[in-house]
């Protein structure tokens, strides 16, 4: 979409466009369908302010913001979860200008998902969840973030595929649409009933899987919200066994794994693995992709497990024993949850 801030007459054009072919049109004969005025209402802003020692400023920064989606009638709002891990204060804008201050629900960094929610009720009409399951590969879908309107985009999905992110992340069924919106961060994937069905979290290069260039969005599908929504909203993160995490970045680089970053005071950097090295394997099983590695990870056992790493160090391979841990207890959380 070359033009996200239309003149009038081109956003009025534009919304008959998305009533038509997404179906928004909020009709006695749809009468559970999203109107458009409530669609857009519904993406709102939020602002965070991030705990000055949380471990994550040095790559998300202190001060955040991005969109935020409307869920239900009290003002919980659903995010991408890096907009608000280890925030300390929180506000939501509405479209209409209107700031609330929010608390800070919950965070799970399996999926991504972060919950806020407004000091008081928005008196805003929340999005229905959608089933993420049921949306196909060249559906027509709309892209909301914050701003109004003019914010919208109608897409299509190029692809739902796994996907594996460097920072010992994997979701199960992403949907990458295109073209690309550049304004991704915790924006809404709308099906063409006006459902929720995803949550912006990337701009990728390739949103077709098909190693070529197609530019586009990851978005997380909603449908990894519902089972861990009562633990989130009860203790603001997912009951259980934690899985184990080491605080290693990787890379897929011909076939090997290249680290390219390693978490200040995580536990791979108190064992000795730094920036350059390559993780050939654990155990003595070789992993040559991101998504095998975190599978043999994940499957090592829960949080607290020492995980042997087989990794090429100065020109040598030698193994590294890590004492994996939960990934939240490192995380600056106590002030929020």
């Amino acid at each position: 979409m070359r033009n996200l801030q239309p003149s009038t007459r081109s956003l009025k054009a534009l919304a008959a466009l998305l009533v038509l072919a997404l179906g928004l049109g909020g009709s006695a004969a749809s009468a559970q369908s999203t109107s458009l005025d409530d669609l857009v209402s519904a993406v709102v802003r939020i602002k965070t302010f991030i705990a000055p020692d949380g471990t994550s400023v040095s790559n998300l920064g202190r001060e955040r913001e991005g969109s935020g989606i409307v869920i239900d009638e009290s003002g919980l709002v659903l995010t991408i979860g890096y907009l608000m891990v280890e925030a300390h204060a929180a506000e939501i804008i509405t479209n209409a200008g209107r700031s609330v201050p929010a608390t800070i629900v919950g965070y799970d960094h399996n999926t991504g998902f972060g919950l806020l929610r407004s000091i008081e009720p928005l008196k805003l009409k929340p999005l229905t969840f959608g089933k993420s399951a049921e949306v196909k590969e060249r559906d027509p879908v709309l892209v909301a973030s914050f701003g109004g309107s003019g914010m919208l985009a109608a897409v299509h999905v190029a692809s739902k595929r796994e996907f594996a992110g460097s920072w010992e992340y994997m979701v199960d069924g992403a949907i990458f649409t295109a073209p690309p919106h550049p304004a991704w961060s915790g924006a809404a994937l709308v099906s063409r009933e006006g459902k929720l069905v995803g949550v912006g979290s990337l701009i990728v290069g390739d949103a077709s899987g098909a190693r070529e260039n197609n530019p586009g969005n990851m978005f997380v599908p909603t449908d990894a919200l519902l089972p861990i929504l009562g633990d989130l909203l009860a203790d603001g993160r997912v009951s259980g066994p934690a899985r184990p995490w080491l605080g290693v970045n990787a890379d897929e680089v011909g076939g090997r794994l290249f680290v390219n970053r390693v978490t200040p005071q995580s536990p791979a950097e108190k064992s000795g693995l730094r920036r350059g090295d390559v993780v050939i394997g654990i155990g003595g099983e070789v992993t040559k992709t991101l998504p095998d590695f975190y599978r043999k990870l994940w499957n090592s056992g829960t949080a607290g497990v020492s995980i042997p790493l087989d990794v090429l160090q100065s020109g040598s391979v030698r193994r590294i024993d890590v004492p994996s841990a939960n990934r939240l207890d490192h995380l600056k959380l106590k002030s929020t949850f």
